[in-house]
């Protein structure tokens, strides 16, 4: 092997990864923004909820902020607390500026979501569908848990391992095995993060809403133009045309109307519990 190959080959360090990872979502923003967000937003009502409850002194953080819906609701519910995003996309965090423009008590700060260590004692923290996304999940809500203070609240959607059993985010991942096969081993850790973090974990839930979508197509674009599956285009036209074909093999025609279940976690820190 050459020297040239060896460094070919060599696994991409982590600054590099999150690199990779910011441009990816900055291609996606709008896409992602149009065709997601809308159909996420009852998982956001659900995670802002959690924090109908005294809170300490202290900004209320969102790490992984996208382009912003968390933001909103959190200022129009705690109109006098500071609130402040957190995105690694510089494409995202702009588009998060924009939504929130009318609130003077946002701000968004593009960074890495899952280093809190200048974020001081917060109020809470709270994040809807980026915890999968982070390089080392574990690490990133363990950090989170304990950038709160005393009375704190930490309330994080994310999704699981299994998310539905029927659909088309089922589809996608029945099309990978044996091909991509994707790791969730980190899920099982999650309960032990919160408490290395110094929080408590007080709720542990699935919650299911409804998503629809005009059919498997329509769906297939998004994912793989603004969503999650973006990642997988850089393995190659070959591979892209075996899992579309796996994929389109287990979907029906017609219009889509399922129910994906998303995991909620809820952790306080404190004697309050």
């Amino acid at each position: 092997m050459t020297a040239s190959n060896s460094v070919a080959m060599k696994e991409p360090t982590r600054e590099q990864k999150l690199e990779q990872l910011a441009r990816s979502w900055d291609a996606s923003a709008h896409g992602y923004d149009a065709y997601f967000v809308p159909r996420f937003a009852a998982w956001v009502e659900d995670a802002v909820g959690a924090l109908d409850r005294p809170l300490p002194e202290g900004p209320i953080i969102v790490p992984c902020c996208g382009t912003g819906p968390e933001l909103v609701a959190l200022a129009k519910g705690h109109p006098n607390r500071e609130i402040i995003g957190i995105d690694l996309s510089p494409g995202m965090a702009e588009l998060a500026r924009l939504r929130a423009r009318a609130f003077s008590n946002v701000s968004v700060v593009v960074a890495d979501a899952s280093i809190t260590r200048h974020w001081g004692n917060c109020a809470a923290v709270l994040s809807v569908f980026g915890l999968q996304q982070l390089p080392e999940p574990v690490l990133g809500l363990r950090a989170w848990a304990a950038a709160v203070a005393d009375g704190g609240v930490v309330t994080v959607v994310y999704w699981p391992e299994i998310v539905e059993t029927e659909g088309p985010f089922a589809w996608i991942r029945q099309s990978l095995v044996g091909r991509a096969p994707m790791s969730f081993a980190w899920e099982a850790g999650l309960a032990a993060a919160i408490a290395d973090g110094g929080c408590s974990l007080v709720s542990d839930e699935f919650v299911s809403h409804d998503m629809r979508h005009a059919n498997a197509e329509e769906f297939w674009n998004a994912c793989l133009d603004s969503g999650p599956g973006r990642s997988l285009a850089c393995r190659g036209d070959a591979f892209m045309r075996e899992v579309r074909e796996a994929y389109f093999s287990l979907a029906p025609l017609g219009p889509l109307h399922h129910h994906p279940r998303a995991r909620h976690l809820v952790a306080l820190r404190g004697a309050d519990l």
